[in-house]
């Protein structure tokens, strides 16, 4: 039989045992938290990029309507079927993505 020295040690060495594999759970579940915001980020980024080319676009477009019209009147009218014309390129871009 064991002695009372060896099953104190065993009853130690379980005791660690099942902490070490309590500690390795909750890793596990913090990595997997992390890899969820991660992914988050990154498809936050990838929205922050497509609007920053988006508004870069819509900056050149009026740079090039300011250039174009001289008039006032014919610039405005001009800016509105750009935009037009940039929504709809937009709706097919999304369509396309889908």
């Amino acid at each position: 039989m064991a002695s009372s020295q060896q099953l104190a040690h065993l009853d130690r060495l379980e005791r660690q045992v099942t902490t070490l594999v309590a500690a390795y759970q909750q890793l596990r579940e913090e990595l997997a938290d992390a890899q969820t915001t991660i992914q988050q980020l990154r498809a936050d980024v990838r929205d922050r990029d497509r609007q920053v080319k988006d508004f870069q676009n819509q900056e050149n477009i009026v740079k090039l309507v300011n250039t174009i019209a001289g008039d006032p009147a014919h610039a405005t009218e001009l800016k509105h079927r750009l935009n037009d014309y940039i929504r709809e390129i937009d709706k097919c871009l999304a369509y396309l993505r889908e």
